[in-house]
């Protein structure tokens, strides 16, 4: 469970750093090379900012998944990845999409 614990963590950070550099930075690139040339200036901070919200609920979700597993050796850390990454992770990515 600990390598779980490490592995899910890393991971999550991951997702943190990658989030907030497209929150943030407004680095679109990290995104999709479609969204670098067609995503126009005007729209740019904002889809960036969803974008980027989006990814560092998933990390959250990832890192919490790890503890919660760590901790209680049982499966409401998969409940709590359901939560962040299919319904308010993804949700928030592909809210404009749809």
């Amino acid at each position: 469970m600990l390598l779980e614990f490490i592995v899910l963590s890393v991971i999550g950070i991951v997702f943190l750093i990658i989030g907030w550099l497209i929150w943030k930075w407004e680095k679109i690139n990290l995104i999709h090379n479609y969204h670098y040339k067609n995503v126009a200036k005007a729209d740019k901070k904002a889809y960036t900012a969803l974008m980027g919200k989006g990814a560092i609920t998933i990390g959250i979700g990832i890192i919490l998944t790890g503890i919660i597993d760590f901790i209680t050796q049982t499966g409401w850390g998969d409940c709590i990845w359901r939560l962040s990454y299919r319904w308010i992770g993804v949700y928030g990515l592909c809210r404009d999409e749809i």
